[in-house]
């Protein structure tokens, strides 16, 4: 029986620090666990021959969940129900918490080591292998030690990535030079880190002075960068009231001596970077609204800002601000207007209150314009506009939001009425450039609708928007207002109505990147199309979805993903990669100054490019579906990439 359990008190549930002593060998509970629990899972709870310790993964549910997990069971997993009830529940779950662990929460040595320049170093020994060890000295301080005979050495990282982009501008470019096109070929795993219970992680890894930071639902785990060896874990369970589509994290961002991460439930949470401890917690919106939050805050000088999921369930995206020192919210900018608000007149038709337009990805920001960039999704009931008439600001937006009172400065709307489940939430990147001779700050935008778009982003001039997808049926180009021209019959219907790009869009949220020295814009595409289909649509219900019609892929053209090199000034494509497969992977793009394109292929392989010319250098078949984006770092004077597959994290390097 494969048990995640919390304490229940006899006579209720409630939450209760669990036993600190081994409960005796005739303790009921025990003999409860031994009988119903030990033919699978051992006697100890640490793993039998026909099923998996459970240990370490008693802390992953709240009390309500738990109880329903032990009566229900895991079928599907081999893991069958039990009606266990009344004293003989409370006596086996106190045994549970008895033999309760967390990874890292066993006993720590307190060790005294001296460093290779003569110092000497006492603290508690969080892990050790043959070659390292990681010690908390009594300031908090983690340091990551490399035997050196019969002392040890002092490692870090040189070069960082502290946001989900590396950079606040948005842009996965790195100026590292330890991996090259004449060394690419060497290129090979150095380490992989599990996490338990992951199968489709989406996260990027954050690394700040060797630790790096990389998060499930919920979790976050600090690993020694240089060897992916544990260093502490952070737990909280889900709320039970959490829809379905918050199942991902996509990572931190880390400032002063705090990580910050989104909840399922729509909060925002401010860790210790050393010990994992929680310092603060702000909700950033209310679940039984249908909010949930998934991906990467960002850091904009002393604030984090947030955003929220639930535009498919009827919820109105929000842009949070919150003190980094507190926790205290700052601000709050509503992308769906209230009635009167300028805006709202955008809203002919009955659904302001649940017009959608979510704030579910991690924006950019301008630390000389102090300027935060969010992206916008799409308004609710997307595929059927009849309660909804009018452009519907401000869903499908980017916002240019003043960071210190979140007072809009500007914005663009990509698809007007977007009918098709057009998120514009790609990231923006920030950069400065020459523009037709002149230096200028402009951001890159390739959208889902399949345009390519350049601004000017201290006033939003819109400068270029270029079609870049083979097959778009919904518009034939921007008008010089900047508006879609819009072709006729693309709109859903009951009988379903062909519409391309599709549902995926002509790209999504997976990561693109900018090289300077190549001029190159490197973004992966999709070359598909949806049957989309309208419905009536019931009221708005919380708990419940809020789509207006599905969609469906449409078998013409035969879906292809297509990495493709754009010059950034004109939109032209200067090469692309098709690659094999159903076009069903979500891999992004890192570009290095050493002339490479990284990036996660259909294939399941990372694959490294020539960022000139696309020839492929370097395959490594990691057989993944990619779900997640790569980075780079320096650890102890040698380059990584690092990236998410499938459920774990791996760390790949030249090997000598």
């Amino acid at each position: 029986m494969l048990v995640f359990l919390g304490w229940i008190a006899a006579g209720g549930l409630a939450a209760q620090t669990p036993p600190q002593t081994p409960l005796p060998a005739n303790d009921p509970g025990r003999k409860s666990f031994e009988a119903r629990c030990g033919p699978c899972h051992g006697g100890d709870g640490n793993g039998g021959e026909m099923g998996p310790a459970i240990t370490g993964r008693l802390v992953s549910r709240d009390d309500t969940q738990l109880t329903a997990l032990i009566h229900t069971g895991i079928p599907a997993s081999g893991m069958p129900g039990n009606k266990v009830e009344g004293p003989e529940l409370a006596a086996l779950v106190r045994f549970l918490r008895s033999i309760q662990s967390r990874r890292g929460d066993r006993p720590l040595v307190r060790m005294t080591v001296e460093t290779t320049d003569g110092k000497k170093l006492d603290g508690l020994a969080l892990n050790e292998g043959f070659d390292d060890l990681q010690l908390r000295t009594d300031d908090n301080r983690i340091h990551l030690l490399r035997r050196a005979g019969g002392r040890f050495r002092e490692v870090t990282s040189e070069s960082d990535w502290p946001e989900y982009n590396g950079d606040p501008r948005g842009n996965r470019y790195t100026t590292l030079s330890g991996i090259t096109k004449s060394n690419v070929a060497r290129l090979a795993p150095r380490w992989v880190f599990s996490l338990p219970n992951a199968n489709r992680l989406e996260v990027t890894p954050v690394v700040v002075q060797g630790l790096m930071y990389v998060t499930n639902v919920n979790e976050c785990y600090a690993l020694d960068a240089g060897t992916g060896r544990l260093v502490w874990r952070f737990n909280r369970p889900r709320s039970p009231h959490t829809l379905r589509d918050a199942g991902v994290n996509r990572g931190v961002a880390v400032a002063g001596d705090k990580v910050f991460m989104e909840t399922a439930d729509a909060h925002v949470i401010a860790l210790n970077r050393f010990t994992g401890r929680q310092v603060w917690d702000s909700q950033i919106a209310d679940t039984a609204q249908n909010y949930f939050a998934t991906s990467a805050p960002l850091t904009a000088g002393n604030l984090v800002v947030t955003g929220v999921g639930g535009g498919e369930h009827g919820a109105n995206g929000l842009v949070v601000a919150f003190d980094q020192a507190t926790g205290k919210e700052t601000w709050r900018f509503h992308v769906i207007p209230r009635r009167g608000e300028p805006g709202s007149e955008t809203w002919m038709g009955t659904e302001l209150d649940h017009g959608g337009g979510p704030t579910w990805f991690t924006g950019s920001y301008d630390p000389e314009l102090d300027t935060v960039y969010w992206p916008t999704g799409n308004p609710s009931q997307e595929y059927n506009g009849d309660a909804r008439p009018g452009d519907n600001l401000y869903s499908d937006c980017i916002l240019a939001l003043d960071r210190k009172t979140g007072k809009l400065k500007w914005y663009y709307q990509f698809t007007p009425h977007d009918l098709w489940d057009w998120d514009s939430t790609e990231t923006s990147i920030l950069v400065d450039a020459p523009w037709q001779g002149q230096p200028r700050k402009l951001m890159l935008h390739a959208d889902r609708n399949g345009f390519y778009y350049v601004f000017d982003r201290s006033d939003g001039k819109l400068l270029l928007a270029k079609q870049f997808l083979r097959n778009v049926t919904w518009a034939s180009g921007i008008a010089p207002d900047g508006r879609p021209i819009k072709l006729p019959n693309q709109v859903p219907t009951e009988t379903g109505t062909r519409v391309c790009p599709s549902q995926d869009g002509a790209t999504n949220w997976y990561s693109p990147s900018f090289n300077p020295l190549t001029g190159m814009y490197y973004f992966q595409t999709n070359e598909k199309c949806s049957v989309y289909s309208k419905r009536d649509q019931p009221e708005w219900e919380a708990g419940k979805s809020y789509l207006g019609g599905s969609e469906r892929g449409a078998p013409d053209p035969k879906p292809q993903r297509i990495l493709k090199a754009i010059d950034f000034e004109t939109g032209e494509t200067k090469w692309e990669i098709p690659q094999p497969g159903p076009d069903q992977s979500w891999g992004g793009t890192l570009s290095t100054a050493t002339g490479l394109v990284i990036f996660g292929a259909e294939t399941g392989e990372l694959v490294a490019a020539d960022a000139a010319t696309g020839e492929v250098l370097w395959r490594f078949q990691a057989n993944t579906g990619w779900k997640a984006s790569p980075m780079t770092y320096s650890f102890d004077g040698k380059q990584y990439i690092a990236v998410a597959a499938g459920g774990g994290i791996i760390a790949l390097a030249v090997t000598e």
